[in-house]
């Protein structure tokens, strides 16, 4: 039998558990239905009721991974775009990742299937999307490499970090406290846009 899964009230939720760890274990093309279903000690026809193939079951991880960032792109299209507004979106950005590292390892490991369902590239337009949201619109090269890095240390950091010695909590607050350096760094105080009230404080 599997090893116990942390969400364990949600049966869909418990199927996508189950299924990627073992597409982890044997790869995905290996990986059939009938051993999801008998990992999960369930039948395959109440598998079926949830997900009739594999790649429903990877469409439906997706979907639940970019739907809160949905979220956060039009929670951060309706802020002013300053550099307060830009570290709380790498700050919620992350909060939204949490539950997804065995997620991104597939995605690591299988980029193939990943092209190949079409899911990277609506996954790709989203991370545009937030480089775009963090940027300047007349950034520097440098500060553009900023940005996009900023993201994608989030998402390396998630596995890449599996095997550094230190607990789970600490490594993500390192990662995120990466993340906002480096957006930090992108916008020095010559190139931020000014605050809002910044006409009502100045002194005459």
């Amino acid at each position: 039998m599997g090893t116990p899964h942390p969400r364990r009230g949600n049966t869909r939720q418990r199927i996508q558990d189950v299924a990627l760890e073992l597409f982890a274990e044997q790869g995905y093309e290996k990986t059939s239905l009938r051993e999801i279903a008998e990992r999960l000690e369930v039948t395959k026809a109440a598998l079926y009721y949830h997900f009739k193939t594999k790649e429903d079951i990877i469409i439906s991880l997706f979907e639940d991974l970019c739907r809160p960032i949905d979220e956060l792109i039009t929670w951060a299209e309706e802020q002013p775009r300053t550099l307060e507004t830009k570290q709380e979106l790498v700050r919620r950005y992350s909060e939204s990742l949490r539950s997804s590292e065995a997620l991104f390892r597939f995605m690591q490991e299988n980029q193939a299937t990943v092209r190949d369902l079409t899911i990277g590239e609506r996954f790709k337009e989203r991370m545009l999307t937030l480089y775009d949201l963090l940027k300047e619109p007349d950034a520097e090269m440098v500060d553009q490499v900023r940005c996009i890095t900023a993201l994608f240390s989030m998402h390396a950091g998630m596995f890449a970090m599996q095997n550094v010695v230190g607990d789970p909590e600490e490594k993500r607050e390192a990662i995120l406290r990466v993340a906002t350096e480096l957006v930090t760094a992108a916008n020095p105080p010559s190139r931020r846009p000014a605050r809002p009230d910044s006409a009502q404080t100045a002194s005459p």
